[in-house]
């Protein structure tokens, strides 16, 4: 087996602090241990064969330790090493072995009781007879039930003190009930008054709008008392600042902020570090790197070689900056040799650092021996200090009780003269309670009688107002009828007079609808004779033109040059002359009937000219006349 190398355990240097902590003082400082010993995983009772007494020492042995710091995350119980014990031996510390980390340890008042009681206990138990001495039977009975009575004493004790303990944490618990009770109801009182709240400002701020907009409305109707209209002044309105032109009222409907998303610039050079870093390298070299001259040095002195008066602050500030700055930067001298001598200071030596010897077991118990008496020492003299003190300041022990007697009377007095305080107040109180009941009962009754009388005086008013105004609605109603009827009947009679026009107009356009119906009847006769009797032409002509080929073809074929030109002057002669001679004829025709139709015409556009002329001025006159015997009617009904 290769042999196992162990770290070094630094006892005396970086882990130092594992191996050793402050002994526990009672009387400086009311503190727990810091270490505390869980109970082992071995067996608690272990004996050694008989033949040998002892253990041998082995050559090796495992050290536990115990420190303020967690060795793990998973550490739950602090380390205890192993242990074993010597036959026919009880160690005091092994009737602990009940007691685990956060199960009475680490150690409090209780559990140091408890150890003092088992204590006794077992001082008790010694000084008991043995069971085999006969004579002393009787005395151990006594003996163990005087011990019997005290410990049921003792239990009682502690069964008053845990009801106690209960008693108080269910006061406590209803006391919380109630506090918790007590602020949901709270809550829901405060959540109410909020809603309430909010009800009451949203309707008053409706109540104001609807103020403010009526207050507006009267002050822009008495503006205009007279309901003339005005003309908007332009310049007016740009020239006052503060005009609908430069700052629009939203009430009136118009919203400058209005759509304002839509000037918002969205670019992806912009929103994005890629595209500014491309937008940045697109940018000439002067924008990123920019180049500043240096300002010229302006003229500060005359020709004569004086400042100038603007600059003589400037010169006097700048010579306060220089000296400053020389007094910042001076460099400071170096010190002179003393000219004695002098001591110099010796530094206090530094403390030797502690170490830790190593010594054996037994060296370790008889230290741990010696701390145990100390503890026991102090402690005694911390008792026999306490008793000292009550001894010496016994008499005035008493005469505080004594004190406490007398102030009961004293009390009793007090609380019969608060009583009879608090009965006369209780008194007065009902007295004024019900002085109280019957002035609300006389005020209720009073504003009672006063309402009904204000409702019926207030009713009364309205009911007159209402009256006035229906009057005044019913007399503005009928002038309005009767204006209405007037009009109307004037336009009636314009209407007849409409009526009859248009039905004579419709009437000569029925005759003018029945002459072209006619015309275009004869129109159509006419043409379908002319058509037939060109189809019959054509058919004869085409009979005799066929027959005067068959002819021409045959005199074609006998007749000579001489015949064929006395043929064509003939045509010539028979069909272009007479055509021309037709056409003369026709023209002059046409020339002598022109004067006759312009003569017509001339004769039909005056006389409907002066039909229409008439009957204007004969509409014009109705009107005129019907408007008269209105207002004829009209002031007759107002006289």
């Amino acid at each position: 087996m290769p042999r196992e190398v162990y770290e070094d355990p630094e006892v005396t240097g970086k882990n130092r602090y594992k191996y050793f902590e402050r002994p526990f003082l009672p009387f400086f400082q009311q503190m727990p241990f810091n270490v505390v010993y869980a109970v082992s995983k071995a067996e608690p009772y272990t004996f050694l064969p008989t033949s040998t007494k002892r253990l041998s020492i082995p050559s090796k042995s495992t050290v536990g330790t115990q420190t303020d710091y967690r060795d793990a995350d998973v550490q739950t119980d602090p380390y205890s090493p192993e242990y074993v014990v010597y036959q026919d031996s009880i160690p005091e510390l092994l009737t602990l072995a009940t007691l685990t980390w956060g199960r009475g340890l680490p150690a409090g008042q209780a559990e140091v009781e408890m150890i003092e009681r088992a204590r006794e206990k077992r001082a008790w138990e010694a000084t008991l007879p043995p069971l085999s001495d006969t004579f002393q039977y009787e005395k151990r009975r006594k003996m163990m039930n005087e011990m019997e009575r005290k410990e049921w004493a003792f239990r009682e004790q502690e069964i008053e003190k845990l009801q106690e303990i209960r008693l108080e944490v269910l006061k406590e618990l209803l006391r919380k009930r109630d506090e918790n009770q007590n602020e949901v109801n709270m809550k829901h009182l405060n959540a109410r008054w909020s809603k309430l709240q909010e009800a009451k400002e949203a309707k008053m701020a409706k109540i104001q709008h609807t103020h403010i907009s009526t207050i507006r409305k009267l002050v822009g109707k008495g503006k205009n008392i007279e309901g003339k209209l005005e003309r908007r002044n332009i310049i007016k309105d740009y020239s006052d600042y503060a005009s609908q032109v430069y700052g629009p009222l939203s009430r009136l409907g118009c919203f400058p902020d209005n759509n304002s998303e839509d000037f918002v610039v969205k670019n992806c050079y912009l929103n994005t570090y890629e595209g500014l870093v491309e937008l940045e390298s697109c940018l000439p070299d002067f924008v990123t790197q920019p180049r500043i001259r240096a300002p010229k040095p302006k003229i500060i002195t005359t020709k004569a070689g004086f400042l100038k008066r603007a600059a003589r602050l400037d010169y006097e500030l700048a010579e306060i900056h220089k000296a400053l700055l020389d007094k910042k930067n001076k460099i400071l001298e170096a010190k002179k040799p003393p000219r004695f001598l002098q001591r110099n200071p010796v530094p206090q030596p530094r403390l030797p650092t502690p170490t830790l010897e190593m010594t054996s077991n037994e060296e370790e118990e008889i230290e741990m021996a010696v701390i145990y008496l100390q503890k026991l020492l102090r402690g005694r003299v911390v008792q026999n200090m306490m008793f000292e003190g009550k001894e010496k300041r016994l008499e005035l022990i008493q005469e505080l009780r004594t004190c406490h007697a007398l102030q009961e009377d004293e009390k009793l007095v007090k609380n019969a003269e608060k009583q009879v305080t608090l009965n006369s107040q209780q008194k007065r109180n009902l007295h004024e309670h019900k002085v109280s009941l019957v002035e609300n009962h006389l005020a209720g009754l009073e504003g009672r009688a006063l309402a009904d009388m204000f409702d019926f005086l207030s009713k009364e008013l309205v009911r007159l107002q209402e009256e006035r105004r229906i009057h005044a609605f019913v007399m503005l109603a009928e002038r309005q009828r009767r204006v209405r009827e007037a009009e109307e009947s004037g336009r009636r009679q314009v209407e007849k007079q409409r009526l009859q026009k248009e039905d004579q107009i419709f009437k000569e356009v029925v005759k003018i609808h029945h002459s072209t119906i006619t015309s275009y009847l004869e129109d159509i006769i006419l043409n379908t004779e002319a058509n037939t009797a060109e189809e019959q032409a054509r058919a004869e002509i085409e009979k005799m033109a066929e027959k005067i080929n068959d002819i021409a073809y045959e005199m074609e074929s006998r007749r000579t040059y001489l015949q064929s030109e006395e043929i064509v002057a003939e045509l010539v002669y028979s069909f272009l002359i007479p055509e021309v001679q037709k056409y003369f004829v026709k023209e002059k025709v046409r020339n002598a009937q022109r004067k006759h139709i312009l003569a017509a015409h001339q004769l039909i556009h005056g006389y409907m000219e002066s039909m229409v002329q008439e009957r204007l001025t004969e509409g014009q006159q109705g009107e005129v006349s019907n408007a008269a015997m209105l207002l004829e009617k009209e002031n007759e009904n107002n006289s």
